[in-house]
């Protein structure tokens, strides 16, 4: 039972920090935040996406019937390697760059750079994760809004990877991608939600 509520905390913790990233970046947008507090805020809320988001993923995993494991574990492992870019990118640049003011390109977030792909590299693995999870939710259940919240979130990845990879970064490209905002966290609303439903109805039926 514990392992429900972790998940179900999880799920929460990731969507609450996911909504924290949104706001920070439209402070940056509009200019309400300067260097170096803007870059602070979207890493770190970012940073605090990603163990949550984790830790969802595997509670899930274990939650899920033996016939749909295939596909948790896939969403699982695509879970760990985001995890695996996005942690190394945000520490990097909390705890390195920006308290010392590194300038080196190698080090530095710019369009095309090396942290800048390990960002990219990230939240597609991360779309990934939750479009390999569709396959366990059922389509006529109180799973369906997972269902289709995980499938919308995986479908937004392309877009997120335009951003990242088109020749020429723009503002205007970014909002391209703003839809990520809602499936990010309504993908993990959901899933704590389902989780505590699945939770209420063992101990109802034990």
């Amino acid at each position: 039972m514990f392992s429900v509520k972790l998940g179900f905390y999880s799920a929460w913790a990731a969507a609450i920090a996911s909504v924290g990233y949104t706001v920070s970046q439209i402070l940056q947008v509009i200019g309400v935040f300067g260097k170096p507090l803007d870059d602070i805020l979207i890493y770190g809320f970012s940073l605090c996406i990603a163990p949550p988001f984790l830790f969802a993923m595997l509670v899930l995993h274990y939650t899920v019937l033996s016939d749909k494991k295939i596909w948790s574990h896939a969403a699982l492992l695509f879970a760990v390697m985001y995890n695996t870019f996005v942690i190394l990118m945000y520490v990097v640049q909390l705890t390195s760059v920006i308290p010392y003011n590194i300038s080196n390109p190698i080090l530095t977030v710019t369009p095309h750079s090396l942290f800048w792909d390990l960002d990219a590299l990230g939240y597609i693995n991360m779309g990934l994760a939750t479009l390999f999870a569709v396959p366990i939710f059922n389509r006529n259940s109180s799973e369906k809004y997972c269902k289709w919240f995980f499938l919308a979130h995986g479908l937004v990845t392309p877009l997120v990877a335009t951003v990242y990879f088109s020749p020429k970064f723009s503002i205007a490209l970014l909002f391209m991608a703003s839809p990520w905002s809602i499936t990010a966290a309504g993908s993990m609303i959901c899933l704590a939600y389902l989780l505590k439903r699945n939770f209420l109805k063992k101990v109802l039926t034990s």
